[in-house]
């Protein structure tokens, strides 16, 4: 994948992910429960905070995708140091990893 174009898509996807931070951040500030809202509201604040912290790891995978474009190493793979597949960038342009690696790589952060 042109790099010109991996940037311009990631800067793309991260104006999305701040402003869905934004909005979910504006839309659900801190604030305390009464009695009586508890139960449903706190049920709604998780949900908020597991959105805003996906939203967020999300956030950081695409800052060090520029952050390898900028060090020219955009499309080497942090595992095994070989080129990710052109296909793998075109669908994922924040991709770090060659699909094996990534695989492994997940198996090993779940356990």
């Amino acid at each position: 994948m042109d790099v010109v174009i991996a940037q311009g898509r990631l800067e793309v996807m991260l104006t999305d992910l701040d402003r869905s931070i934004a909005i979910l951040r504006g839309e659900h500030p801190e604030r305390e429960l009464s009695a009586a809202d508890a139960g449903s509201g706190l049920c709604d604040s998780d949900r908020v905070e597991a959105a805003l912290e996906s939203l967020e790891g999300h956030r950081s995978i695409v800052r060090a995708a520029l952050a390898r474009i900028d060090a020219g190493t955009y499309g080497q793979c942090l595992g095994c140091g070989h080129d990710v597949p052109e296909g793998r960038l075109e669908v994922r342009p924040d991709a770090a990893r060659c699909l094996g690696c990534q695989t492994k790589h997940d198996r090993a952060v779940r356990h």
